[in-house]
């Protein structure tokens, strides 16, 4: 019995012991990114998410998680399920995290990728009606607004539309 508790107590901290830091995870999740290795770099950053949920860091990397979704960069998953991915993960820095720097531009870029890039328009209208609604003096409110007055538009019906306005 004895040595069954000494067992487990070395593999407990043998499992402890190789637990990486926040920056060593950061560091290599962003070295995999630079050269490429994207599934070991997403599943770094999925990592420090999970595990470092509190550190300062953490808005920031949901980011670029958020990025490397929204860019499709992941080979196995349909463009739809990245883009769906990349929404929810900018969505999650505001919802997670609203007093971040993060915050808004995170929820700008959900309510952009829904309308954009996944034709939602209705979860996009809502999103940004939040946006202007929580940071109504934020350098992308003025787009923000664009974005809903112009959502399924064409580029000629948009034209039109502003041509119109100025006549």
């Amino acid at each position: 019995m004895k040595q069954l508790v000494s067992l487990v107590l070395l593999i407990f901290l043998v499992s402890c012991g190789s637990k990486k830091s926040a920056d060593e995870l950061l560091t290599e999740a962003n070295t995999n990114l630079k050269e490429d290795k994207i599934p070991e770099s997403v599943v770094l950053f999925e990592k420090f998410i999970d595990e470092y949920p509190n550190n300062e860091k953490a808005p920031e990397v949901i980011n670029q998680l958020a990025s490397v979704y929204q860019n499709k960069l992941i080979k196995n998953l349909s463009d739809t399920e990245s883009l769906e991915k990349a929404s929810s993960l900018f969505r999650k820095i505001y919802d997670d995290y609203p007093e971040s720097n993060y915050a808004p531009t995170g929820l700008f870029m959900s309510g952009f990728v829904l309308a954009n890039e996944l034709n939602n328009y209705d979860k996009a209208k809502e999103t940004y009606n939040l946006f202007l609604e929580k940071y109504p003096n934020h350098e992308l409110a003025a787009s923000a607004k664009e974005e809903v007055e112009n959502m399924g538009l064409s580029p000629e019906e948009i034209l039109r539309k502003n041509v119109a306005k100025e006549n």
